[in-house]
């Protein structure tokens, strides 16, 4: 659980990331490695909003599970494979990519169910499984949804083995946006600030002591710095007081139909109206929400939905990403902000985002603040 199971340590192969060749196993240390160590997995573990959700979608709808088969995309620890089996399942295939496959393989027979649960190290778009199954289930949810690209796997895994009328475990997921206050903007702005004020001291002193001048390097450690501080996204629990204006959704996900060319490149025009009085627009903030509603011909008994919006006391381990914008704007209750999205995987590296954002906003009398686009990155 929360663990990708598309790929080991090996040779250069294709993939289906966008075309590109990844080298599997530069993306197995990038990625994979991370997840191969109990601390983080107890970090997911410890998500009661996650775990409560995927226990309930699983006990609550028995029907999907008993006496049927499972795939268990990314078992990490193994818990999903282990409540399939607890709810009656004749069999769960449980695939992980890391060494927690051991331990996977140990919690499956601590709680006698290691002859229904087959845990299998590998990667899903390798192994071979000897049938096909009624069900897949996974956590391959990344910060706003789809950093890690994970749902890749899901979807190989689906066209490699899911039955024709099979169940997704979840069915459907949704990206929302919402423009947002926070006291987090003049922070990063300061802290950009200061690194350039660094930057300058540690130049004077280096012509002074040693006398090289590298002032020619400050434009491109200004565009670093400003990348860093300034233009990449942050996690955050915001309140829910923290948002201005109406969410609005720019993505939706059917699990069972989605390929890897829909959620490659993400693209929404949306319109959000500022609900509160005089503050300041500061930029937007992301999540997603997931559910559990079974398939059109095997609905589940009872829907049950996984959500990452800000919350007063029920914040994930997903938050939100944060995306500030500089200066920040002033607006009010009744403006309309008419707004576009984009994200596209980065180049370098397919697990992670680029996002970028264009804002018209127009205010009751008539009057429209200049338009305005904004980068970031999601790293």
């Amino acid at each position: 659980m929360g663990s990708s199971a598309n790929g080991v340590a090996g040779d250069r192969a294709a993939s289906s990331h966008g075309g590109a060749v990844v080298d599997k196993g530069v993306d197995f240390a990038n990625y994979f490695c991370t997840y191969g160590f109990l601390y983080h997995q107890k970090e997911m573990l410890c998500d009661r909003v996650r775990m409560d959700a995927y226990y309930s979608a699983v006990f609550e709808n028995k029907h999907h599970f008993l006496g049927k088969t499972v795939l268990d995309v990314g078992t990490g620890s193994g818990i999903l494979a282990i409540w399939s089996a607890q709810a009656g399942a004749r069999k769960v295939y449980a695939v992980e990519a890391t060494k927690m496959s051991l331990h996977a393989r140990e919690l499956a027979k601590a709680n006698n169910v290691e002859d229904v649960v087959e845990v299998i190290e590998g990667s899903i778009e390798d192994v071979l499984l000897p049938e096909k199954v009624d069900v897949i289930i996974s956590e391959w949810m990344g910060y706003f949804l789809l950093r890690e690209s994970m749902f890749d796997s899901v979807i190989c895994a689906r066209d490699r083995w899911l039955k024709p009328h099979g169940v997704m475990y979840p069915s459907h997921a949704r990206m929302w946006v919402a423009p947002i206050r926070s006291g987090l903007v003049e922070q990063k702005m300061r802290d950009y600030k200061a690194s350039m004020d660094d930057w300058h001291y540690f130049l004077d002193e280096t012509k002074t002591y040693y006398g090289v001048d590298m002032d020619t390097l400050t434009k491109p450690f200004s565009e670093e710095q400003r990348k860093y501080y300034l233009q990449t996204s942050l996690w955050s629990n915001l309140h829910p007081h923290q948002i201005i204006g109406t969410a609005a959704v720019i993505k939706e996900v059917d699990c069972s139909k989605a390929t890897v060319n829909d959620i490659q490149m993400v693209r929404s025009n949306f319109l959000s109206s500022v609900t509160m009085e005089n503050t300041r627009f500061c930029g937007f903030a992301g999540w997603f929400d997931v559910h559990f509603q079974g398939s059109l011909d095997n609905p589940a008994e009872k829907v049950i939905e996984l959500t990452t919006a800000p919350s007063i006391d029920n914040g994930t381990h997903w938050g939100q990403q944060v995306f500030l914008f500089h200066p920040p704007i002033h607006v009010t209750e009744g403006d309309q902000m008419s707004a576009s999205f984009s994200m596209n995987r980065s180049k370098e590296n397919h697990r992670l985002l680029e996002v970028e954002f264009g804002c018209e906003i127009r205010q009751p009398s008539g009057k429209t603040l200049l338009p305005f686009n904004k980068k970031f990155y999601i790293e």
